[in-house]
């Protein structure tokens, strides 16, 4: 994939340069030279995978009640405290998105006249896979302009994007409107539908064989294909997987009076995904700790996921986000600050949340007999941190830069420093920084699991399982057991439960805020929702052996603001593109 990008991007850097006065003649390559050279075509294409937009932790959190920043400058910090506007916009995803759309459908214009290879069957193959990939990102770039973008206007209209599935040129017709949010749900249905089509569930041996009898073909042709040498990109699975996530968005409160989409039908979406898991039996042991699994991820041969991984993307060496979010002893810049609303939604060990009075809960001890997802996730007072073996006291009486409000853009403003996702072999030191290899998910399956929890619960019930043999508290009791939580009394808080769908759906939607957290998904979950946003976050301050709860950040979001913005120069630019309400 990096050759092919390199490839295209070659193409427009061809222009010669010996009189920097004089335009040169342009030497930009246009469709027709991908007709005979297919990696060029694929180069097209790759231009839509570069623009994938959770490639990389944006933190989010830090616009949520989860976490704040240090850094004054921070956008999502700026953007909670009221600068949030259609001109001013760090959730932004319109250009990149349609960008990529946009490459997307110039490749599905021209595939059908590329060269793929010289044998008939092969080629055949080669069209049929990269025409799918093209429709699953396609499906996947439309669901994340609806969760940036979609919204209510001020008529009363629940409206998307504008779809698109022809390339434009300089004689289009840009000025259009938005489609309702139905008709953008359904368009992803019938590419995720179109995808499934053409592409393997996975690519590897079981891909090769299937793909033989398919096209009548032996195996040294399917193998150049679809053999496990194309892991990491768009898969038959990944695709439902997406069209899952859209279920669940277009399913939540914000949407579901216009969707058109039940809890029924993301529910079972969500078991489809789920299949390719094992179902209830397939939930990873070790996934919640998947970005600290050393071994397994050392050994990721290119594009192997681990079990807990539906999708990733690369494997690259590094420290950078231990030295943004280590403590300052450690050589970190601490940016991301967990918030003690974070903390205290950790349950205490058996399982019970802390304000019940079952829980054990000591207010002047709170880290002990807790969850142990927190001293996971979490680095609190007296934790130690690191190769370099520090203990941390991030007490407001502490004697280094740790410790509370110490030092400007540097120390803690909470009392927290961040933990998950970074590997505490990792040394930032800079006598020896000693880097380790990171992954991003794209796509957990864990993810997966709670929304179908959440469809379920909602659809048939704590306990109903619809046609899928599971329900959302066998979902939720096995991803609470493999992370110790209610293990030595059977979990007896769950059991109170689950015969309650109101006290199942906080418990869902708590448990997605601690497995998915500092993962991208908290600020959106709010959202559709409908949640309180304006929760006023908190942190913990330490003074002489006393534990005070304090308040950090407030919150300054508008009711519309449960819907973004479309960027305030589109619609100064296009007549037909309605504003969401509020905007």
């Amino acid at each position: 994939m990096k050759k092919i990008i390199t490839i295209i991007s070659l193409g427009c850097l061809l222009a010669s340069c010996d009189d920097v006065f004089k335009p040169a003649i342009e030497n930009n390559l246009g469709r027709e030279y991908m007709y005979e050279n297919a990696e060029y075509a694929e180069g097209v294409l790759a231009n839509a995978y570069t623009r994938i937009p959770n490639s990389s932790y944006s933190f989010s959190d830090v616009a949520t009640d989860d976490a704040v920043s240090n850094q004054a400058s921070n956008s999502y910090r700026t953007m909670a405290s009221g600068t949030w506007s259609s001109s001013s916009n760090p959730m932004d995803r319109w250009q990149n998105c349609r960008a990529a759309i946009q490459y997307i459908n110039i490749f599905l214009s021209e595939a059908d006249k590329v060269h793929w290879a010289d044998d008939e069957t092969v080629a055949q193959m080669f069209l049929d896979r990269e025409k799918g990939e093209a429709y699953a990102l396609r499906a996947m770039f439309t669901y994340y302009l609806l969760q940036a973008h979609a919204g209510y206007t001020a008529d009363g209209e629940l409206l998307g994007i504008p779809l698109l599935t022809e390339p434009e040129d300089q004689s289009s017709d840009f000025n259009q409107p938005r489609n309702t949010f139905a008709e953008c749900v359904e368009s992803i249905r019938q590419d995720v539908a179109a995808a499934c089509q053409l592409l393997p569930d996975e690519y590897g041996d079981e891909a090769v064989a299937q793909m033989c009898s398919k096209y009548n073909a032996i195996s040294s042709q399917a193998s150049r294909v679809f053999s496990s040498n194309f892991l990491g990109r768009v898969s038959g699975r990944i695709a439902q997987a997406f069209l899952a996530q859209t279920y669940l968005l277009a399913a939540s409160p914000a949407y579901n009076a216009n969707s058109g989409i039940s809890w029924e039908t993301a529910a079972n979406q969500a078991a489809k995904v789920l299949a390719y898991a094992g179902g209830i039996d397939g939930i990873d042991p070790m996934g919640w700790t998947w970005y600290c699994n050393a071994t397994e991820i050392e050994n990721l041969a290119t594009g192997e996921s681990p079990v807990e991984i539906l999708w990733r993307g690369e494997k690259s060496e590094s420290y950078s986000l231990e030295s943004d979010n280590y403590p300052p002893t450690l050589y970190g810049n601490g940016r991301v600050n967990p918030s003690q609303n974070l903390v205290d939604a950790f349950p205490m060990a058996n399982g019970y949340p802390i304000t019940d009075a079952n829980s054990g809960y000591n207010a002047q001890d709170p880290y002990s007999n807790r969850d142990p997802r927190l001293a996971t996730y979490i680095t609190y007072n007296g934790m130690t941190c690191a190769l370099e073996g520090s203990t941390v006291y991030t007490a407001v009486d502490g004697t280094d830069n740790n410790a509370l409000n110490k030092l400007n853009e540097y120390s803690t403003r909470t009392g927290y420093y961040l933990r998950k996702l970074l590997r505490q072999d990792v040394s930032c030191n800079p006598n020896g920084t000693n880097s380790k290899y990171h992954y991003v998910p794209r796509i957990r399956f864990t993810e997966i699991y709670l929304a179908y929890a959440e469809a379920a619960n909602e659809a048939w019930g704590p306990t109903g399982t619809g046609n899928n043999g599971y329900s959302a508290y066998d979902v939720i009791k096995a991803i609470r057991a493999r992370a110790g939580v209610g293990v030595d009394n059977g979990d007896a808080y769950l059991e109170s439960i689950k015969g309650d769908k109101e006290k199942m759906r906080e418990l869902i939607r708590n448990e997605r805020r601690l497995e998915l957290c500092f993962e991208g998904h908290r600020f959106w979950d709010l959202r559709r929702w409908k949640a309180d946003l304006n929760t006023t976050v908190k942190g913990m301050s330490i003074s002489g052996g006393v534990y005070t709860i304090i308040d950090v950040d407030t919150r300054n979001y508008k009711d519309y603001q449960y819907y973004g913005p479309i960027p305030y120069t589109e619609v100064l630019k296009f007549s037909n593109l309605k504003q969401n309400q509020g905007w």
